[in-house]
């Protein structure tokens, strides 16, 4: 996976995945827990505000992660995420 590479030679990932797991057992250093496989930052059922605060949370929790030290796979969950 590039965002390893990427992670080795100094410079921060986060993968934004619905299919976490998948991601974790592949060894991403720092993985945000996405809504849905076809959508992963965004529900299109959702109101436009509501869809746009999830996007943002998603985006802001991502954010988060690239400054964060982490050793190993760590899951970030957005708070809307997990209502959505």
């Amino acid at each position: 996976m590039i965002s390893k590479e990427l992670d080795r030679a100094g410079i921060p990932t986060a993968v934004i995945s619905a299919m976490y797991p998948v991601v974790e057992q592949v060894g991403a250093s720092r993985i945000v827990r996405g809504v849905r496989i076809p959508h992963p930052c965004g529900d299109p059922t959702l109101s436009a505000e509501l869809d746009g605060r999830l996007r943002r949370g998603i985006v802001e929790t991502a954010l988060k992660a690239l400054v964060s030290e982490v050793q190993g796979p760590t899951l970030f969950v957005p708070k809307m995420a997990v209502a959505a």
